[in-house]
């Protein structure tokens, strides 16, 4: 019996294995440039977006694999690949992330809108995925704030690093307000429980997500006033205003697929009696 090899040398026969040999080599051509490994990864040419974030959850903070985490996050990321870029996310201090925003370190940031110290520096999204509301938290022996002006010749907690909007900035300016900062939002819960101020003023889901320990189920809180969460770009970056119609273009595009929340109509939001103007 001939051998496969032998074949090549009968007459008739040459022409068959070459016609099979060029088959053979364009079928494993064709699958070499079908195969994902030999495509490139789309995202790795995009540019980069270097995109800050802070310890605000369930909205945004750090998971225990040190990795960025949160329901603003995950949107975050979702707009700004079907805007056609990359994200990078740097996890910051509050103040910090403000401060690289106004440098230029930062191209953008998940946050909530009219925030006093960058407002005249950043463009804000038109798009907003959630919404906030901010509290004042007090035990049952305390009384329920009905107008704002009742927290006059109080003791108020705030965590360190947030304005609330400008708030901070006024109440430090009232002479007959007593302003205490704790380090963070666990932190401000145990002092309000310790009697260390009459108020907690915080944001009502990150105080939720932390209710847990003992004693907490004493806590109450009144609405103050609700505020949006927006994406606001670095007006020290050249692209600042096209990152901002592209970032809404791109939240459309998703809402309308059911990918990120849908589009609502955001008014300037409600307020207790007797809010500042700020």
């Amino acid at each position: 019996m001939d051998c496969p090899f032998a074949l090549l040398f009968k007459p008739g026969h040459r022409k068959r294995w070459l016609a099979l040999m060029l088959e053979c080599t364009a079928c494993l051509l064709g699958f070499a440039l079908a195969s994902p490994s030999a495509s490139a990864d789309p995202t790795q040419t995009r540019q980069t977006l270097q995109v800050g974030y802070t310890d605000f959850a369930p909205f945004t903070y750090q998971n225990s694999r040190g990795q960025p985490a949160g329901e603003f996050v995950e949107a975050t990321r979702k707009v700004v690949v079907e805007a056609g870029y990359a994200p990078n996310f740097v996890f910051l201090p509050p103040s910090r992330m403000l401060l690289h925003l106004r440098n230029g370190r930062l191209d953008l940031a998940p946050t909530l809108s009219g925030t006093p110290l960058v407002v005249y520096e950043t463009l804000e999204s038109w798009a907003s995925p959630v919404t906030v509301e901010l509290h004042a938290w007090h035990l049952n022996t305390t009384e329920t704030l009905k107008t704002f002006d009742q927290i006059k010749h109080k003791r108020v907690i705030v965590v360190s690093g947030y304005n609330y909007g400008g708030l901070m900035s006024w109440m430090e300016k009232q002479s007959d307000i007593a302003v205490t900062e704790a380090p963070n939002h666990r932190a401000a819960i145990d002092m309000l429980k310790r009697n260390r101020g009459d108020y907690l003023l915080d944001y009502r889901r990150p105080v939720q997500e932390l209710l847990s320990a003992p004693g907490d189920e004493n806590l109450h809180s009144t609405k103050l006033l609700s505020r949006k969460g927006v994406w606001v770009f670095a007006l020290s970056s050249p692209q600042a205003s096209i990152l901002r119609e592209q970032f809404d273009d791109a939240y459309i595009r998703l809402a309308e697929k059911g990918e990120v929340p849908p589009l609502r109509r955001l008014g300037p939001g409600s307020k207790i009696v007797g809010f500042p103007d700020l």
